[in-house]
């Protein structure tokens, strides 16, 4: 979940972050089941970390899931790694999607071009 931080985009207090990931084939369903039972604790560990307005969006035809979440201007969403409940989630999801030796996503970091509020 770490992001370079020359690619977020300040608004006010919020930071806006979006990155892709890429789902394996035939996980489409078990992904979105698994997230909609998504852990308290996990939820809870985001949030106080600062982070909020996030979503994840999934191209079908790619199998490439795109994130947008929002980071509070004091956050401390690089050191969500390190926390146990994530690592455990990112066990529990690495069989669904291209990961890292840690079991962590790969993620790539998008550059924001445009918006509009």
């Amino acid at each position: 979940m770490a992001v370079d931080e020359t690619l977020r985009r300040k608004e006010g207090r919020m930071t806006r972050t979006a990155f892709t990931m890429k789902l394996k084939p035939g996980f489409e369903a078990e992904y979105k089941r698994r997230h909609d039972a998504i852990w308290p604790d996990l939820v809870r560990e985001l949030e106080a970390a600062g982070v909020s307005d996030y979503s994840i969006y999934l191209d079908e035809a790619t199998l490439t899931l795109f994130a947008v979440q929002r980071l509070k201007d004091h956050h401390t969403a690089d050191l969500l790694p390190s926390r146990p409940v994530v690592q455990k989630w990112w066990k529990s999801m690495a069989d669904l999607m291209e990961t890292n030796l840690d079991s962590s996503p790969v993620v790539a970091p998008l550059k924001e071009v445009f918006h509009l509020d």
